[in-house]
Formats: structure tokens, C-alpha cells, sequence
């Protein structure tokens, strides 16, 4: 019998599968469990923007648009920039609108690199960096970070793994699986090693506007990085959008437009029913992510408080809505971890090693999800530690108000 797998790309058979879908496959075949796993706002999309696109399916907007997207959502997007984040890009020829964040980075990989270019990636990281880092021909150098310094790389660690075949430096911050968020001196001081070693950079900024203290900054506004670096946006997170894969990239016409080349023989373009959701996201929806942000915001809070009263070492999230505890201390590794909770308990997390080597111990929670289905996922864990006799697990957890 013929050994198919010998016809396929070896980089794709190296590729390990997600670490997250696992427990999502697992938790899809059992009843009554409540998921902190998925990276999903628990909001529908707010109507004024499902209103616009079923307007738009009404007056026969069903062709393709632009290869760079809508016109008119390009321009919207570019003062939203503006206004949001102190980013002045020309619509016309610096921004792109892709499908989804995922698209934006793979084509942002595939335009920059050559074969064995290094990229470095902070770790813990979002699963799909480094496979789609090796995808695009480059070698991941990845930069461990840890709870204690709140999973944050720094400028001299940067300075440190830079090669002579380094090349990008993709950044995440606010930091799908940690939390961490990069002020402005930290950024600063990276974005002066970037330039002095002639660095260019990704930065993904899909969780910009989940920022609970202070502002976001994206490292494309200091002195001399807009022209060396692609920003990634999108609406899933802050719009609720995840649903309708509309994303998009910001950077010079030279950058943007080789992934434009890559994006027209592969997408072509985004759905025009999403761009023109997307465009009413921006004109009307920004009441609605500040609502929904403030949720986040209250949520996390709570989450916090949990953990530290279950005796769970917890970095407080400055962004996104992910909260990353330590369970090395249970007596369990966090693969072990997360799936007694899923079977005992039918609570669904995620090991923080889908994330990196340095997410050794951790486990990913997120709290898009209902006071409800938090209060009760913390009901179930707190007597899933008491069950397996792990210390330090108060008697109560006390959710707050």
C-alpha cells in the first residue's frame, strides 16, 4: 500500500497540530462544559453592524472589491489609526484589508522573508507564529519570558539573540496567551535596538483596544519604525467580529504592496459583505467596544481574585482577555492538568505549553466569557484542587461584585 504522507511538503509534516484544538475536539464530544479555552468574545456582533451587511446584501453588494479592499473602508481605517493610535497611513497604497489577522501575518511572513531568516518571537506566543514562521521559509528564534518580570520581553534580550541572520521581530503585545502589556519606555527602548541593528518588525495589535491601564502604544509610532514595521488589526476581539475574518496590515507601499502581489493570487480579497460590516464597525460600533471592553475589564478583575484566592500564582493581565495562571505547583504538569479539570469537571482550558516552551506550568484562561459561566468554572475548579488535595486552595472563591 502506497505511503501517501512521502507526496507531502516535509515542512507541513514536521508541523505539529495546534495544541489548542485538542482540548476544543475533546470538549466538543462531552456535555455541560463550560470553555475558558477559546479566544472568542462571548458577545454577538453588535446589530448596527449585522444591520449594515444584511443592507448591504439588500441593495446587491455580493462582487468582489479592490484587491487592498474597499476604498472607503481603507480611508476609515486610516483615520481610525489616526485618531486611535497616532498612525498616519495613506489609504490608498499603505493599508490592506485581508481576511482575518491570520492572512495578514502569513502574507507579512511570506513577503519579508528569505529562506533562513531568523525572526524572534517572544515565548509564550500564539500557536500559529512559529508554524507560520517556518511556513514562509524563516527559522523562529524564540525569546522566553517569564511570570515573574509579567512575561515581558525586554530591549537587552533582544539585543542579545540578534544574529547576523536575524531579520523580524514579531511582537504581540497586549500578549495572547499572558496578558502582558509593553508601556511606553519598554517599547521605546526595544525600538532603538531594532533600528540600530537594522531590524525589521510585525507587531500584532489585534488586542490593541483590550488595553485595561493606560493606553495602547504600538511601536510604529516612535521615530523612525513606521517605515520598518507592519502593523496587524482587526475586528474579531474589540468588535466581536471574530466570525466575519476581516483584518488588516499598515506599513510602507513597499511592504504592503508585496503582500497585496501574494494576497491577489490567493484571496483576491476579503468579503465585501465584511468590509462593509467593518466600515460600519468604524463609523458607529466604537460605543459598543467600549462597552464591551468595560466587561473585560470587570471580568478580569474577577478572574484575578479567583486565582489568587484558589492559591494559583497569577500575573495580573494588562490586555487582551487572557489570564495565565501557574499550576506546576499542584502536582500535576499542565497537560495533565487540563484534562482531569476537562473530564472531572468539565471545565475546558488550555496547557500553557500549546503557547511555548516557556508556558511550561501554565495553563490559558480566558474570560470572554459570562459572570455566570466564570463564577461556576471556578466553583468546579476550586473542588477540582480540593479533590486532588493541592494546598493553598481557599474554601471559598469569592467572585466579587
Amino acid at each position: 500500500m502506497k505511503n501517501w504522507e512521502e507526496y507531502l511538503n516535509p515542512q507541513v509534516v514536521a508541523l505539529p497540530p495546534s495544541g489548542i484544538r485538542r482540548f476544543f475536539d475533546l470538549a466538543a464530544e462531552m456535555t455541560g462544559v463550560i470553555s475558558l479555552g477559546v479566544g472568542e468574545p462571548d458577545f454577538v456582533t453588535p446589530w448596527r453592524i449585522r444591520e449594515a451587511c444584511i443592507y448591504a446584501l439588500e441593495r446587491g453588494y455580493t462582487m468582489y472589491t479592490s484587491n487592498r479592499g474597499l476604498k472607503e473602508l481603507r480611508a476609515a481605517i486610516a483615520r481610525y489609526l489616526e485618531d486611535a493610535f497616532q498612525l498616519r497611513y495613506r489609504p490608498e497604497k499603505e493599508i490592506l484589508v485581508t481576511v482575518g489577522v491570520s492572512e495578514a501575518l502569513d502574507l507579512a511572513l511570506r513577503a519579508l522573508l528569505r529562506p533562513g531568516d531568523e525572526v524572534l518571537i517572544p515565548d509564550p506566543t500564539y500557536v500559529s507564529y512559529v508554524p507560520c514562521t517556518v511556513l514562509a521559509g524563516g527559522v523562529p528564534v524564540l525569546l522566553p519570558t517569564r511570570m515573574e518580570e509579567g512575561f515581558k520581553i525586554t530591549a537587552e534580550q533582544v539585543e542579545k539573540a540578534i544574529t547576523p541572520r536575524s531579520k523580524l521581530l514579531l511582537l504581540a503585545y497586549p500578549n495572547n496567551p499572558t496578558g502582558a502589556v509593553l508601556n511606553r519606555r519598554e517599547l521605546g527602548a526595544i525600538a532603538e535596538v531594532v533600528k540600530a541593528h537594522d531590524l525589521l518588525v510585525i507587531s500584532d495589535e489585534i488586542y490593541a483596544q483590550l488595553t485595561y491601564e493606560g493606553e495602547h502604544v504600538s511601536i510604529a509610532s516612535f521615530p523612525g519604525m513606521k517605515e520598518r514595521t507592519v502593523v496587524l488589526q482587526g475586528f474579531s476581539k474589540a468588535f466581536a467580529m471574530t466570525g466575519w475574518r476581516l483584518g488588516y496590515a499598515a506599513g510602507s507601499e513597499v511592504f504592503t504592496g508585496a503582500m497585496t502581489k501574494i494576497h491577489q493570487y490567493t484571496m483576491l480579497c476579503a468579503p465585501i459583505t465584511a468590509q462593509m460590516a467593518a466600515l460600519e464597525a468604524l463609523k458607529s460600533g466604537l460605543e459598543d467596544m467600549r462597552q464591551m471592553v468595560a466587561q473585560y475589564a470587570y471580568r478580569r478583575r474577577l478572574v484575578v481574585n479567583a486565582f489568587k484566592e484558589m492559591g494559583l500564582p497569577c500575573a495580573e493581565p494588562k490586555g487582551a482577555f487572557y489570564a495565565f495562571p501557574y499550576v506546576g505547583d499542584t502536582g500535576m504538569a499542565e497537560e495533565e492538568f487540563c484534562e482531569k479539570l476537562l473530564l472531572e469537571e468539565k471545565v475546558a482550558v488550555v496547557p500553557g505549553t500549546a503557547f511555548g516552551p516557556a508556558g511550561r506550568g501554565h495553563i490559558r484562561c480566558s474570560f470572554a466569557a459570562s459572570v455566570q459561566d466564570l463564577t461556576e468554572a471556578f466553583r468546579r475548579m476550586k473542588e477540582f484542587l480540593r479533590r486532588h488535595g493541592v494546598k493553598g486552595c481557599s474554601s471559598a472563591v469569592v467572585m466579587g461584585r
